[in-house]
This record gives C-alpha cells, structure tokens and sequence, in this order.
C-alpha cells in the first residue's frame, strides 16, 4: 500500500499514527505541499482535488483521511476499529463531528488564516472578522468535546482507543502552531496529554514540529 502524504499535513498525521501504532507497512511518498507539488500535473491526475493524504492499495484509490483510517484499520484488523455496529456507529458519528465542527472553525477559521498565505484575507478588517468568528465557534466546539464527548473518559469514544482519537489528535495538535492554551477545557488538555505520551507520537510528529510548529515559536498570533 503506498501513501501519498506530506508530513506537517494535520490529515496525513492520523494515519502515520495509526500505521505506527499498529505495525501497518506503508511506502511513503512525500507530496511537497510547500513548494506546490500537489498542484502539478502529475498529482492532480492522481487526486483532482489536489489534497493530501492519498492512499493507494491495488487499484483502490481514497482520498480522505477518514476513510483511509477506517480502511486501513478495517483491513489490518485493528481494535481501534471495533467490530460492534453500535460501537463502530459512534465513531463513525465522532470522526464526522470533528470534521465537520471543530477542524473547520479551529483549522479554517483561526490557524491557517494566521499561518498559511493562501487562507489570509487581503483586507485588514475582513481577516479580523473571521478569526473572531471562528475563534468564537471554535470555543463553543471545544466546550461540547470537552463536557458531552470526552468527559470522565479517556478517550473520545469512551475508554477505549479508536480511531476517531487518531483524526482528532490531529486536528486538536494542529494549536501548537498558534500557541493555544487548551488548559481551559481540562478533559481535553487531559486527552491530548494521554495521546501524546504515545511512544509513536514523537518520530511521527517530527516533521510537523520541525516545519511547522518550530518556525512560528517567536510569532504572535491571535489565541482562543
């Protein structure tokens, strides 16, 4: 199976973890996001949508990190994929929740709008309007994780590791960036401390740090 990946890439992330974590051999193909190479011709053949990550394996192609993770977990038989139809059907419904709440407000709304040319709004009061706005969902975002999902428990989908942990680790991670404080919400300081004290997380993670995180640590930005 080869993956099509970038390594600060907060999707790309979830399923170098789970491989990691779980044994999965994967050959890797670094798609340069930073210097435009998932915009050439070559890869758009590949993904039209011109986004990382990409998983191929014998004539399958996926495209989203939600379903290569639930793939891959399928196909290797791992436990953070359980086979119980009530038990699989809340982790479907977690990994939809963070893709379609949380990551769009944090992700699109504060982080990259600071971080990444590209989502930076060209006028001054426009930019400032949207980082308020999705400052303020994204609060909302994190009150509901933190009180209605994750709780007393250890993980998102109760006390077992899934693989809505993986996705959403990656997302949640992705604050390091900008310097967010995530103290405020105690459960989920508490959940991203038990994930990142994963024995995989740091060689996984070491582009992210390096090319991501490292270059904004003297930066200010503005916060939750």
């Amino acid at each position: 199976m080869k993956l099509y990946f970038h390594p600060v890439s907060t999707t790309s992330r979830p399923i170098m973890l789970l491989a990691a974590d779980d044994g999965i051999e994967l050959d890797y193909e670094v798609v340069d996001l930073f210097t435009g190479a998932h915009q050439q011709p070559t890869y758009t053949d590949i993904n039209p949508s011109q986004q990382v990550p990409v998983l191929e394996d014998d004539g399958l192609r996926l495209t989203e990190s939600s379903a290569i993770l639930k793939y891959l977990a399928e196909k290797s038989g791992s436990k953070s994929y359980p086979s119980d139809l009530r038990q699989r059907a809340r982790v479907n419904e977690i990994m939809d929740w963070f893709n379609t709440g949380l990551y769009r407000e944090l992700g699109y709304g504060v982080i990259y709008p600071q971080t990444l040319p590209n989502y930076k709004r060209e006028d001054a009061a426009v930019q400032a309007a949207h980082i308020a706005w999705g400052r303020e969902k994204a609060r909302r975002w994190l009150g509901i994780l933190d009180k209605d999902i994750i709780g007393a428990n250890a993980h998102v989908c109760g006390n077992q590791l899934t693989i809505a942990d993986y996705l959403g680790i990656g997302m949640l991670s992705l604050g390091e960036v900008i310097h967010l404080d995530y103290s405020e919400w105690k459960n989920v300081s508490r959940w991203i401390s038990t994930m990142k004290a994963r024995p995989t997380w740091g060689k996984v993670n070491e582009g992210f740090y390096t090319y991501f995180v490292g270059p904004y640590k003297d930066a200010s930005f503005e916060r939750l």
